[in-house]
């Protein structure tokens, strides 16, 4: 019996990185308007961010209907092998809804669903683990409780260039983001442990931001037994500020890994966002 392992692309893998694990990688589907998109499909991370740029719709994101966890989950069932779904936190998507759904219709036991309480880089974490794991020759039973407890240790902070796409979506008044504008104002963003987006502080510019994620590493240090990643909404140059910035206060991660965002959480944070991921 095999361990398929599957994942739904708010985790931000690239279609060689997903064949290279022998992944499943359910998609997302984003709306600008009438025009709708398959996450990864017919639609670039590239593409996505010049459209939610230049267009006038504000893009909606849908999660993965529970049909298309059907068809995965009832192949699964058909060769006798073992599923581990790591999909985005049930706070910010009814993704796990719907995997619950098609499990409950596919009516088979080796369908174990884990809520990762995370979201982009968070969930290639575990991803990751899972693929190494599977490797390895662990169960699915083993891969999910390593899970479950490695992904209370996932940190994300992430710092806002803008709070346009915050008001756009609604998270912001016009006034708070018109404010926040004229003073230079750059949230900073974390997920909590229940998997929601929350604000964790705010600073006057990128360098500033900077220094209170180096503080924030200082607190709570990244376990180099694990990848440690810096993340960009489209727009490097900020990310590429923060890891200059870690690098003068000689916070040394090894190889510098950069990875872009996709349309799920772009679509609220806007171009130009940037931050680390890491374990704790």
């Amino acid at each position: 019996m095999a361990v398929r392992i599957v994942m739904d692309s708010t985790a931000d893998y690239s279609a060689m990185e997903i064949e290279k694990r022998g992944i499943t990688c359910i998609p997302m589907t984003i709306t600008f308007g009438e025009e709708q998109y398959t996450d990864g499909v017919d639609i670039t991370k590239e593409e996505f961010f010049e459209k939610l740029i230049e267009g006038e719709a504000f893009p909606k994101t849908s999660q993965p209907s529970p049909a298309r966890f059907e068809a995965c989950f009832e192949e699964a069932k058909q060769a006798g092998d073992s599923v581990v779904a790591i999909l985005i936190s049930g706070a910010l998507s009814g993704t796990i809804q719907s995997a619950n759904l098609a499990k409950d219709m596919v009516e088979y036991e080796n369908i174990h669903i884990v809520d990762s309480k995370s979201a982009t880089l968070g969930i290639r974490i575990l991803v990751d683990r899972a693929v190494h794991m599977r490797d390895q020759g662990k169960s699915a039973e083993e891969i999910v409780t390593e899970l479950e407890n490695l992904k209370s240790r996932i940190r994300i902070y992430a710092g806002l260039d803008t709070l346009e796409y915050l008001y756009k979506g609604g998270r912001l008044s016009k006034t708070q983001a018109s404010l926040g504008k004229l003073a230079n104002i750059k949230p900073i963003v974390t997920i909590d442990e229940d998997g929601s987006v929350i604000m964790c502080g705010k600073q006057l510019g990128v360098k500033h931001v900077c220094r209170q994620i180096a503080k924030l590493l200082e607190e709570e240090a990244p376990d180099r037994n694990y990848p440690v990643y810096f993340l960009y909404a489209y727009d490097k140059k900020n990310c590429i500020t923060l890891i200059h910035s870690l690098q003068k206060k000689e916070m040394d991660f090894g190889e510098v890994k950069t990875r872009g965002i996709g349309p799920t959480i772009g679509t609220h944070i806007g171009p130009g966002a940037f931050g680390i991921v890491y374990v704790k």
